[in-house]
């Protein structure tokens, strides 16, 4: 009975140092998600979707920059990212532009970069913002040189079909203003307000899943994997075969961890900590929009062929960002060496974390008052649903 006892009580004190680990992170990156966000939402206030497809209907050096910019400026989660890259596809934009609009919405974003910096250093986040124009680069001179239009097309065809995801409605709607004016006079109106808190709650109703559950798992891996297995995992025992190896390991983690989007940025942080090189910390960043619930998404979208062609140049395209962001970032000094980082051993303490989580905590609530005050509630109730039930609610 004894022995039962002291089993429990150590599974007991295990789960609470993952849950404490996880809650000390959240608490160190609440205020940079909240302005992340906020900067996002009155971006996307100004600026509609449809424009959006207007202006990438090719895959050239211009739409490609267009791509990349836009989807920088629109935030979103990986599985919102997939379903809006797809809407963009079938309103005529372009599919490499579309893609390119996918892995910059995820990858290129401010939340992710201010959260990069405060738990790993700023070095990282210049990486993220080196590495994800590389990995679009290359996406593109692959898909130019092997991407067929039959395979375009048959994707196309697919895309056209009634397939709906999880992310279908958030993806259909378009929240932006329609009145004329400044920037500053429509953001200041209240219609400016309003179509503000709406794209805020609505994006963080379709991240909050990916950032839960990509801290519960960072803070059970800092609470109950050894650094030996990080370690043994990529070869830090070996400095050049660990550079060798990261940034092709480092998309593998991504895939079998399943968590997307800015979910991932604390994993990294352990990753990090446990041996992983500087590239393999990129690539596996970039490697939110291969996990296995999006690879099957895409076989639903484009198809299984081009879902597999997809996999291929991705991956491909990330493991060289990791490498060439390795390689340029080493001789210049920009790669950390101490791998001690704040992963949540740290409790609140009365520090510009906490004063800047008070302020950014009291402007999302504004923000959750005006979305529900003006039919918020029933755009939520619709984020799950179609096309064409988002259409129903604008009209």
């Amino acid at each position: 009975m004894t022995r039962e006892v002291a089993a429990m009580n150590r599974i007991w004190h295990g789960i609470l140092d993952a849950l404490g680990a996880a809650g000390s992170m959240t608490w160190q990156v609440t205020w940079s998600l909240i302005l992340g966000f906020t900067l996002s939402a009155i971006v996307q206030a100004l600026v509609r979707k449809s424009t959006v497809a207007r202006l990438l209907t090719d895959d050239s050096p211009k739409s490609l920059a267009t791509a990349t910019g836009l989807g920088a400026a629109s935030s979103s989660c990986s599985y919102a990212a997939v379903a809006l890259a797809r809407a963009l596809f079938r309103k005529g934009a372009d599919f490499t532009a579309a893609m390119a609009f996918e892995i910059a919405s995820t990858n290129l974003v401010i939340e992710l970069g201010l959260i990069l910096a405060l738990l790993l250093g700023w070095q990282f986040t210049l990486a993220e913002f080196v590495g994800g124009p590389l990995m679009i680069l290359f996406i593109a001179v692959l898909f130019r040189r092997f991407l067929t239009t039959k395979l375009v097309e048959a994707a196309r065809e697919q895309a056209d079909k009634a397939v709906t995801g999880s992310m279908e409605g958030h993806a259909a709607m378009d929240m932006s203003m329609t009145r004329n004016g400044s920037f500053w006079r429509r953001l200041a109106s209240p219609s400016g307000f309003t179509a503000v808190a709406h794209t805020f709650v609505m994006e963080w109703a379709a991240v909050i899943r990916d950032v839960i559950v990509g801290l519960l798992i960072a803070g059970a891996a800092a609470a109950w994997i050894p650094s030996t297995f990080w370690q043994h995992l990529f070869l830090s025992g070996n400095p050049l075969a660990a550079k060798l190896w990261g940034p092709l390991v480092g998309p593998l983690v991504a895939i079998a961890s399943f968590v997307c989007s800015i979910g991932n940025a604390p994993l990294a942080a352990v990753l990090w900590s446990g041996g992983i090189s500087f590239g393999g910390v990129i690539s596996f960043i970039f490697a939110d929009l291969l996990i296995i619930p999006i690879l099957v998404i895409y076989s639903r979208y484009y198809g299984r062929r081009m879902a597999w062609f997809i996999f291929g140049t991705f991956y491909a395209s990330m493991v060289a960002a990791g490498y060439i962001v390795e390689l340029v970032f080493q001789p210049l000094g920009l790669v950390p060496t101490d791998r001690h980082v704040n992963i949540g051993q740290t409790a609140p303490t009365w520090n510009y974390t906490t004063w800047l989580n008070i302020v950014f905590l009291f402007l999302a609530a504004a923000l959750l008052w005006r979305f529900f005050t003006t039919g918020g509630r029933a755009m939520l109730s619709m984020m799950g649903g179609g096309p064409d039930d988002m259409a129903d609610y604008e009209n």
